[in-house]
């Protein structure tokens, strides 16, 4: 078991919300009496530990702790009960502009964030390209941060808080406020930080982006810490891992090759790709079903396969080895897509392993196109009316005419 980069022990977190207030002594002492206040309880006795090298998630509606409960973690505020112990540097990127003072340039609030941690200048000089690179604000690091759109604000806080390379990051829901781009740019860090066994914990509503990001999820509702409710709909199996079984060492490993069996990271929409899997049975497995799946950063599925579906469904799984999953045409929009991949019995009812490998496939398509969604289909528009009076698609000319008939834009 890895050892905890961060422990909760039974935080207790509350604040007065007052209905009347004294202003001054002369206030009070002419009211003879205290302001008036109800004591809310924004956490409620919460315990929890997050492995060191993991990520992992909270999610929870408005005023349920999330931002309280990292705020603490953080150390902005101290719980009126409870422990929080950490190891290691922690940045936090909280709120819009949080850890920034808005008369001093970008340039000044990076060193300003830098010394904080107490990171050498000679280490944030070498790093100062890329934050600003990142963060994608050019010449405007040298103009006060007040003058920042909110796009502005959030890329800069995002590039010092992961480029300042901490053992633990705190998110809390800015990855939302960015453009699709920066949040490709995100969670391609978020992969870094994973692989060089860094702990994250991100908050946030969105639960199908949390679940895709994080090893675990937990969820606060007024304060205190629940489960996630993760039962199955009515029309999916519900899945059962076989008792006993060391999953971690049956799904071993996967590569993406591209067409000429080079491990690659990116891949053009239209081009062919293979996933290999490579896994390692301690013990027989009967019949098994291999599966693999591609999620979006907000948890749809974009594609899923099992072995099953080719009769590639073998006796027993026992040693070691590794098979392929051949995609002759990607058909996959641009952008960031995670890997997750599953061992099952001949049913589909049990799990006798699953991983996810995080976002190792990126898709990039250079075509300029509008086009949205989660395919590439390849679909043309046409006219099939050869008759202008049939009220076929025509092109205008600039007196208004109709243009010839037949003509066809391909999608």
């Amino acid at each position: 078991m890895a050892e905890a980069a961060v422990q909760v022990d039974h935080v207790t977190k509350r604040f007065r919300l007052y209905s009347e207030r004294n202003q001054s002594l002369k206030a009070a002492a002419l009211k003879l009496r205290r302001a008036r206040f109800e004591e809310f309880t924004a956490l409620d006795d919460v315990s929890f530990d997050v492995p060191e090298g993991s990520t992992f998630g909270l999610v929870g509606a408005n005023g349920s702790g999330k931002s309280t409960l990292l705020k603490c973690i953080a150390r902005i505020l101290l719980p009126n009960s409870g422990t929080i112990l950490t190891q290691g540097t922690v940045a936090s990127l909280l709120e819009l502009g949080s850890g920034f003072h808005p008369e001093l340039t970008g340039r000044e609030n990076v060193y300003l964030n830098a010394s904080i941690m107490r990171i050498p200048r000679r280490e944030i000089d070498a790093r100062f390209p890329a934050i600003v690179e990142f963060a994608g604000i050019g010449k405007f690091i040298d103009e006060p941060v007040r003058m920042y759109s909110s796009g502005m604000y959030v890329r800069l806080g995002f590039a010092v808080a992961t480029h300042l390379d901490p053992d633990i990051l705190l998110i809390d829901e800015v990855i939302a406020v960015g453009d699709a781009e920066f949040q490709d740019r995100c969670l391609e860090k978020f992969a870094e930080f994973r692989r060089r066994g860094r702990t994250v914990i991100v908050a946030s509503h969105a639960l199908g982006l949390v679940e895709s990001l994080c090893d675990e999820v937990k969820r606060l509702d007024h304060g205190r810490l629940v489960e996630v409710d993760d039962s199955p709909g009515p029309d999916q199996p519900l899945p059962e891992e076989s008792p006993g079984t060391d999953t971690a060492s049956i799904v071993t490993g996967l590569d993406v090759l591209d067409r000429h069996g080079f491990c690659v990271t990116d891949v053009r929409t239209g081009e062919p790709v293979t996933l290999r899997l490579h896994y390692e049975t301690p013990a027989p497995i009967e019949r098994p079903v291999l599966s693999l799946e591609l999620h979006t950063p907000t948890g749809v599925c974009a594609f899923s396969q099992h072995s099953r579906d080719a009769d590639l469904v073998p006796r027993v799984l026992l040693g070691s080895g590794s098979v392929d999953l051949s995609i002759p045409r990607l058909a996959l929009q641009a952008g960031l897509y995670e890997v997750r991949a599953a061992v099952l019995d001949d049913s589909l009812r049990t799990v006798h392993a699953a991983r996810s490998f995080g976002f190792r496939l990126r898709v990039s398509n250079d075509s300029l196109s509008e086009s949205v969604g989660l395919a590439v289909l390849g679909g043309r528009w046409g006219n099939p009316m050869q008759d202008q009076t049939a009220g076929g698609l025509h092109d205008e000319h600039e007196d208004g005419t109709a243009g010839g008939s037949g003509s066809e834009v391909r999608a």
